[in-house]
C-alpha cells in the first residue's frame, strides 16, 4: 500500500539554513522522490516556515488560507497562508504568517531565543496540521523534525484524535540535536493552547519539554546514525532524555544520514579552481594552492594545511583546536578556520590570526563557495566534537578527499576508520576523549603519513574518496522501512 508522507521541519537547504538539519531534510526529500516509487502516494510534503530570508520562487503551485486556532488572538484563529511550490522531487509548503516569522532570524536575537517561539512554532505546526485536513486525504506518516515539531505531536493527540484526515496518522520523530528541547514555562503555556491540569500538562508541571512530548508520543524515534543513538541512552549524551529514550525500546533506532553525491562532487564543483575526481586527483594540488593564495598563505609551503568548518559552538570542539593551535603552528601546520555563532569561541583564533597571520586565517562567516574551497583545499579535515549525532563535514571531506580528524563519538565513529588502529583500510584519524593531547596526537599521527608519502598516503586517500554515502543507496530505504513500520505500530493500538 503506498503512503502519504508529510515532513515538518523549521529548516530546509536551499532556503532556510542555519545547519546540518536544513541539508538532511531536503537531501532526504529528494532522495524519497527517487527511491520511493510505488511506496509512496505522493511525493513528499515538506512544510517550512516561511521566514523573511525565504524569497518565494516565481512557480507557486498553489496559495491557500487556513483557520489556524491562536491563543494569541481575539477570536481564538488565525488566517495563515499555505504557499505550495515544486521543488526538486518533493513539494514545498512554505507556512506564511507574517507575526510569527518575518523576522531577521529564525529561533532568536542577540538578546537571546526569541519569548514567543512556542507560539510560532505551535502555530507552524497546527497550520500545517490544518492543510492537510483542507487537503481532505488522509496523511500516513507525519516525520518530524526537532523539538520546534513536537507540539504537532501533542495536537495530534489532543486536538484532532477523532479527525479521519490527521487523527490517525503514524508519527517518526528524528532527532537531529538533543542539546536543544524547545522547553516551554509554566508561564508561556498558554502560547501552545496548553494550561497545567488540562490533560495535557500535568497539574502540579514547570513546564513542557516540546522535544520530550514528541518523542513520548511518536511511534518510532530515530537519530541520525546508530552510534549516536547507543550513545544517547547513556546519562553522558542523552541530555536528560536517555531515561524516556530507554523507555522507547526497540521503537527508537539510529539510521545514518547520508550525504547528497549531486551537490557535493568535486568533480562538477564550480567553486573550485579545478575539477578532480577518485579517478584523477591532479586537480587537488590547483585547488591546495587557490586556498592557499585566497587566505594569504603562501601557496608553496608544503607544511600541512587543517580546515575546520562548523558552527562556533562549544560542542564543536573549537576550543580544542584553537588550544592545538600553538604546538601545530610550532610543526609547522597553517588552520584555516570558518564558522559563524558563539563570537567568544572566535576570540582565540581573532588573536592568533593577529599574531600569526601567514599561519592562521578565521572566516567568521557562513560562506558556501570558501566552505567547498576549504574542503577541496586543506590537506587535512578537524571535527574534534564533544558529540556529534551524524555530521557532514567529515562525509564531504572524504568525498573530496581530505581525510578528516575526528573524536570518536556518535556518527563520527561511524564513518571514519581509524588508519592508525586499522593500517590499511582506513579513511582518516581517530582520537578519543574531546582532549587536546588526543587531538594532538592524532594531528601527529596525519601529519607523519602525510610526510611519508607514497602507496600509503595515496591509498587512505582512494578509500576516502571510495566511501558511498549517497541517500538513494543507503538510508533512504531505511527511512521507507521505518514509515512502514510506524504505520503498523499506529494501526496496532
Amino acid at each position: 500500500m503506498a503512503i502519504r508522507v508529510a515532513f515538518l521541519a523549521s529548516e530546509c537547504e536551499p532556503w532556510a539554513k542555519t545547519g546540518g538539519l536544513a541539508d538532511v531534510v531536503d537531501a532526504l526529500a529528494r532522495a524519497l522522490g527517487k527511491v520511493g516509487g510505488d511506496a509512496l502516494d505522493d511525493p513528499v510534503e515538506v512544510f517550512l516556515p516561511r521566514y523573511r530570508s525565504v524569497a518565494v520562487p516565481g512557480s507557486i503551485e498553489r496559495a491557500s488560507v487556513v483557520r489556524v486556532p491562536d491563543p494569541r488572538t481575539p477570536t481564538g484563529h488565525s488566517e495563515v497562508t499555505i504557499l505550495d511550490i515544486p521543488a526538486d522531487g518533493y513539494r514545498l509548503r512554505l507556512v506564511d504568517h507574517p507575526a510569527a516569522f518575518d523576522r531577521e532570524q529564525f529561533y532568536g536575537d542577540a538578546a537571546g531565543d526569541f519569548a514567543d517561539n512556542a507560539w510560532r512554532f505551535g502555530l507552524f505546526c497546527r497550520a500545517a496540521l490544518e492543510a492537510l485536513r483542507a487537503d481532505g486525504r488522509p496523511i500516513d506518516v507525519l516525520h518530524l523534525h526537532d523539538w520546534h515539531t513536537g507540539p504537532a505531536a501533542i495536537f495530534r493527540d489532543a486536538r484532532y484524535a477523532d479527525d479521519p484526515i490527521v487523527g490517525q496518522t503514524a508519527i517518526l520523530m528524528t532527532l537531529h540535536n538533543l542539546a536543544y528541547h524547545g522547553w516551554t514555562p509554566r508561564a508561556r503555556l498558554g502560547q501552545l493552547g496548553l494550561a497545567p491540569g488540562d490533560g495535557v500538562v500535568a497539574v502540579d508541571a514547570d513546564g513542557i519539554d516540546l522535544l520530550a512530548a514528541g518523542i513520548e508520543r511518536a511511534e518510532l524515534v530515530n537519530t541520525v546514525s546508530p552510534g549516536f543513538a547507543a550513545e544517547a541512552l547513556t546519562p553522558a549524551f542523552g541530555m536528560g532524555l536517555d531515561g524516556l529514550l530507554r523507555s522507547k525500546g526497540d521503537r527508537f533506532v539510529g539510521i545514518l544520514n547520508g550525504l547528497d553525491t549531486t551537490v557535493w562532487d568535486p568533480a562538477a564543483d564550480e567553486d573550485l579552481a579545478a575539477p578532480y575526481s577518485r579517478a584523477d586527483r591532479a586537480g587537488k594540488a590547483a585547488c591546495r594552492s587557490d586556498l592557499l593564495r585566497r587566505v594569504g598563505f603562501d601557496a608553496d609551503d608544503p607544511g600541512a594545511v587543517i580546515g575546520m568548518i562548523g558552527r562556533l559552538d562549544p560542542q564543536k570542539g573549537f576550543d580544542l583546536l584553537s588550544d592545538a593551535a600553538p604546538t601545530l603552528l610550532e610543526r609547522g601546520v597553517r588552520l584555516v578556520v570558518q564558522g559563524s555563532g558563539d563570537p567568544t569561541m572566535a576570540d582565540p583564533f581573532r588573536a592568533l590570526a593577529a599574531a600569526n597571520p601567514d599561519r592562521v586565517t578565521l572566516i567568521e562567516r557562513f560562506d558556501r563557495a570558501m566552505a567547498r574551497r576549504i574542503y577541496a583545499g586543506a590537506d587535512f579535515f578537524a571535527m574534534p566534537s564533544r558529540f556529534e549525532p551524524c555530521g557532514q563535514g567529515q562525509m564531504i571531506a572524504l568525498r573530496y578527499g581530505t581525510p578528516p580528524i575526528v573524536n570518536r563519538t556518535g556518527g563520527l565513529a561511524d564513518t571514519v576508520i581509524d588508519e592508525a588502529s586499522h593500517p590499511g583500510l582506513g579513511t582518516g584519524f581517530w582520537f578519543e576523549g574531546a582532549s587536546v593531547d588526543g587531538l594532538l596526537a592524532a594531528c601527529e599521527r596525519a601529519i607523519a603519513l602525510r610526510a611519508a608519502g607514497g602507496a600509503g598516503w595515496d591509498g587512505l586517500l582512494d578509500r576516502g574518496m571510495a566511501v558511498d554515502f549517497d541517500w538513494a543507496t543507503g538510508s533512504a530505504p531505511r527511512y521507507l522501512e521505518a514509515y512502514e513500520r510506524a504505520v503498523s505500530i499506529r494501526a496496532s493500538r
